[in-house]
């Protein structure tokens, strides 16, 4: 079963970074968009495989995103 969740993407200096605010310290790092995007579903997808090893409940989607013009 597959599951989505809110990820945000923050550029740095010489690389960009990621983090997902449903799952506390799920974070990955990329020297482009796509590469974080890639490295983030990895580090997902590892986060949830401990969370099962550790018979604890998979957390569900809270968090939305969206932009805003001003």
């Amino acid at each position: 079963m597959s599951q989505s969740f809110a990820v945000v993407i923050e550029r740095a200096e010489g690389n960009f970074s990621a983090y997902v605010p449903d799952l506390p310290g799920c974070v990955a790092t990329g020297e482009s968009q796509e590469q974080v995007l890639d490295q983030i579903r990895a580090a997902i997808a590892f986060h949830l495989e401990g969370l099962e090893d550790d018979a604890q409940p998979t957390p569900v989607q809270r968090t939305s995103v969206t932009t805003v013009t001003v």
